[in-house]
């Protein structure tokens, strides 16, 4: 069966019409092989330049509605330029804007019309760029037992707590969240969700130092993270969306993009480099692909990847066409964190200890192998566990829950 997408001769136009705009404006030092966390200062100056030229273009964010600054395009036409991209080493946007891919749905569902048009334009035309803010010292996966507070004070509230693995590098225009509204009120039923200007005074980062940083800019949620704190920060009240007390409902959007809803259509990268190592290294004497151990291994990796690459295919088109959706996107969430724990063992396996290594002399892939190494395990966790996948897939298809909880509102 051939899963892959057909393009015609219009089709086929735009993407050279991408292709010529790319070669125009993406320069050669912003063009990398390496390791998505290994992106330079300097290289994310040229992504951000690069994603306001694309927003002129409505390129930037092109499945979202042209009112608010996004590009009205079809599905096909997003996803050729997410191919086009992804040949240069990039992604769609072109810099890590966490913010922007969940925030900026979440806002088109839940904003109103004046939200919409205060903060959607700039995200979409890549004038600035967000970060969320969910996870704090003793909630991540249970996101609603986060304790931050926001409390209504006139015409702002007051916003006090701390928030970790945020963000990445070089700093946010903006910030969103969640945080507790009514300290008395239910669980689920007392938190808020706000979009919030990072240069407010009481706030201050701190960064992380985890496994996967390695310094630059992430490419990726793998990269550098900070802490934030707000220290009695003042947030306009219209800077809250979806209602007083309504944030967890407002976020089920936002989570249902991060639990894998909207897909991915990126080839593993990883795959890619791995196989042309051994292709063109030898083992005894001959090349490693002809070897029949790690030709096992190297097909069990194939179809482990493929199984992913083709979930995230299907997520993309079900989220972008609006069609029914249900278990889906944590399905694809747990199988890629599941398969990736596991494939870093498979890579070991072929490549031994120079699957670990950063020495220029023996790296393997321009580190995305050794990198893959330290953020199999480390990827288990953003975005939900494993179990937490699992357990939303039960709930969606009528396991232990009564209601069966509905997919996340994309619009």
């Amino acid at each position: 069966m051939d899963f892959e997408i057909e393009y015609s001769t219009e089709q086929e136009r735009f993407r050279a019409e991408v292709r010529s705009f790319l070669e125009a404006n993406v320069p050669a030092a912003m063009v990398t092989t390496a390791a998505v966390e290994s992106y330079t200062a300097e290289q994310y100056r040229m992504q951000r330049d690069l994603g306001r030229k694309m927003g002129v273009r409505g390129w930037l964010y092109p499945q979202f509605p042209q009112e608010y600054g996004g590009g009205g395009l079809d599905l096909d036409h997003v996803i050729i330029l997410d191919e086009e991209l992804e040949r240069l080493g990039l992604h769609l946007p072109p810099y890590y804007d966490s913010g922007g891919k969940m925030g900026g749905p979440t806002i088109l569902v839940w904003g109103t019309e004046e939200q919409k048009q205060h903060f959607l334009p700039p995200i979409f035309k890549g004038e600035v760029r967000t970060w969320q803010l969910l996870t704090e010292p003793g909630a991540g996966s249970d996101l609603a037992g986060v304790t931050t507070r926001a409390i209504r004070d006139g015409d702002d509230y007051v916003v006090n707590g701390q928030k970790v693995f945020v963000g990445s590098n070089n700093g946010a225009e903006w910030m969103w969240t969640i945080a507790v509204t009514d300290p008395e009120g239910p669980r689920h039923k007392n938190l808020s969700w706000f979009m919030i200007d990072s240069s407010l005074p009481g706030i201050t980062m701190q960064p992380l130092e985890l496994l996967t940083a390695s310094g630059g800019e992430a490419g990726s949620a793998s990269g550098e993270k900070q802490s934030v704190f707000f220290d009695d920060v003042r947030v306009p009240a219209n800077c809250l969306v979806g209602g007083e007390n309504n944030g967890w409902t407002v976020a089920s959007t936002h989570l249902e993009v991060e639990h894998g809803g909207t897909g991915n259509i990126g080839r593993s990268r990883m795959r890619e480099a791995l196989f042309e190592h051994c292709r063109t290294h030898q083992l005894d004497g001959r090349p490693m692909t002809e070897d029949p151990d790690i030709r096992e291994l190297l097909m069990d990796l194939y179809v482990d990847t493929e199984i992913t690459r083709l979930y995230g295919l299907r997520n993309y088109y079900l989220a972008y066409a609006k069609k029914a959706r249900t278990y889906e996107g944590p399905q694809y969430s747990a199988h890629r964190k599941t398969s990736n724990l596991k494939l870093t063992r498979t890579v070991q396996q072929i490549l031994g200890y120079y699957a670990l290594t950063t020495d220029p002399e023996y790296l393997v892939g321009e580190g995305h192998i050794e990198f893959m190494q330290r953020a199999g395990i480390v990827g288990t966790h953003p975005g939900g566990t494993i179990e937490v996948q699992k357990l939303i897939m039960a709930r969606r298809i009528g396991i232990g829950s009564t209601p069966r909880e509905k997919a996340g509102d994309l619009g």
